[in-house]
């Protein structure tokens, strides 16, 4: 007789790229996203909650030009019609959203939005397939007033939040001053698409390359460490000049920084026009207050520029934090955004204005933990223990008061036969304060309310006497508990 085989179990992991999140972690991101929800509220901009999923073809990013098109998002066909996926960023559906609505919408319409994106990339540390994004957006709306705006909200979110002024700065382009330096080295026309192509995907390796890999990319090519040799964009050196000019044009003041901008785009109108709108931003910010000290013109900001049409921007975090191999470092950017007038075009076939930012949820908490800006210990709820089992309603009856006096409570549920494990349970709880009530008690209308956190304190800390004096544990009457608990809570 064949030996049956074990019943195949399910591994209890999540799949790869992908984690959970636990009580303390959920409720330290809901108490930032309501922050940065409350800034955008002071400023005008209302919720929008979209669709998870969208079509490919509306993603636009990924059509469908292979069997299964997941390069890059989640998909699948539905019904053998059209293929959809998990939205890989929050601006998409926004324009979907807009050109649906466009008739009854509010022009300009300012929106936000928050919420997990997918996106079918290779994982690594720190590098997830499952990430928070929190974006604002302005569609319809042409003039850089709109760009200024999402700047200055910027700035006062991460302020809000808990970044210092001094620990950030907020860095500005755009990227038609670029379009202005590739039109002054030759680099304008049809004939010229892929070596602008080749030049975008250069400036965008500065961060990673520096100046000399970027200026070898430019040029002939560039060979890595490991042997691999990527061609170059094949520009002349006067030619490369002109875009190592742009990129290095920031100077110390913001004037002086427009002023080696307006040389590097020469007689360029369109490159004219980038610098113009840089300066109209800088005045504005300066009227409101935002100063050099937050917001700065920046033309080393490149991210982003083959994909944004005017200004872009980005919020980087200046202070030092160390990294897995123990060198310090600057901590990097935790948002970035811009101009994109295109997007919304590809539904209308209309010009439709529009601007905005995302901030990276995950790195900005992780930006605040580096600071010791987040709560390391959530607090847990008060803990009523059961001493009679035939005594429940009574205990929920604790509880229900409790909770109407907007005091976070719950009964023990498990077994109570042993009275160490509920207390056990409560510190593993994070709990503050746990209630105990023996039938000797509940006829005199009375609890004992043991401060779970003071007893942990003496018990690391205290004497013998010590314990004597500061008793951890409190008779209190029924009808003073939620007045006790407060002063004990606070």
């Amino acid at each position: 007789m064949a030996k049956q085989q074990k019943p195949r179990r399910p591994k209890a992991q999540p799949p790869k790229g992908f984690r959970d999140y636990f009580g303390a972690e959920v409720t330290r991101r809901k108490a930032m996203l309501d922050a940065i929800a409350h800034v955008y509220h002071l400023y005008g901009f209302e919720a929008l909650e979209s669709s998870a999923v969208e079509t490919v073809e509306a993603l636009g990013k990924f059509l469908p030009d292979v069997d299964r098109p997941n390069e890059g998002v989640f998909a699948w066909q539905e019904d053998d019609s059209d293929w959809v996926a998990l939205r890989y960023d929050l601006t998409a559906p926004l324009a979907r959203v807009y050109a649906e609505n466009r008739q009854t919408l509010p022009t300009p319409y300012r929106r936000y939005a928050m919420g997990p994106v997918w996106r079918n990339e290779k994982p690594g540390p720190g590098r997830f397939r499952q990430f928070y994004q929190c974006d604002a957006d302005t569609v319809g709306a042409a003039s850089v007033a709109a760009d200024a705006e999402i700047c200055a909200m910027l700035s006062d979110v991460l302020e809000t939040v808990g970044i210092a002024r001094g620990d950030y700065v907020v860095r500005i382009n755009n990227r038609k001053v670029l379009n202005g330096a590739l039109e002054v080295a030759g680099l304008a026309g049809d004939d010229k698409v892929a070596a602008r192509g080749i030049v975008l995907r250069a400036i965008d390796k500065l961060d990673r390359l520096g100046a000399d890999g970027v200026r070898a990319l430019l040029g002939a090519g560039r060979k890595d460490d490991s042997g691999d040799f990527t061609d170059g964009a094949g520009l002349s050196d006067d030619q490369a000049d002109t875009i190592m000019a742009f990129m290095g044009a920031g100077r110390e003041t913001g004037a002086e920084t427009l002023a080696a901008l307006r040389d590097v785009v020469g007689d360029s109108t369109v490159g004219a026009e980038g610098v113009a709108e840089l300066d109209q931003i800088a005045s504005l910010l300066d009227a409101q207050g935002y100063g050099p000290d937050r917001i700065i013109i920046d033309p080393s900001v490149v991210r982003g520029l083959g994909y944004y049409t005017g200004p872009v921007y980005e919020a980087e975090l200046t202070f030092e934090i160390t990294d897995e191999k123990g060198r310090p470092r600057q901590f990097g950017s935790v948002a970035g955004g811009g101009r994109y007038d295109d997007l919304v075009t590809r539904f209308t076939g209309q010009a439709v204005p529009a601007t905005g930012v995302s901030i990276g949820v995950d790195r900005l908490l992780a930006a605040l933990a580096a600071k010791g800006r987040v709560a390391d210990d959530i607090q847990g709820p008060v803990v009523v223990t059961v001493m009679d089992r035939d005594r429940m309603a009574d205990y929920q009856a604790i509880v229900a008061d409790l909770r109407k006096a907007g005091i976070r409570a719950e009964v023990y549920l498990g077994n109570p036969k042993n009275f160490g494990n509920q207390l056990k349970y409560a510190d593993k709880r994070g709990s503050p304060a746990a209630i105990i009530q023996g039938s000797d008690e509940a006829a005199r209308g009375v609890v004992q309310v043991k401060d779970l956190v003071l007893g942990a304190k003496l018990a690391e800390e205290a004497s013998v006497e010590e314990w004597k004096e500061n008793p951890s544990q409190s008779e209190v009457a029924i009808a003073d508990l939620v007045p006790f608990l407060r002063k004990l809570l606070a």
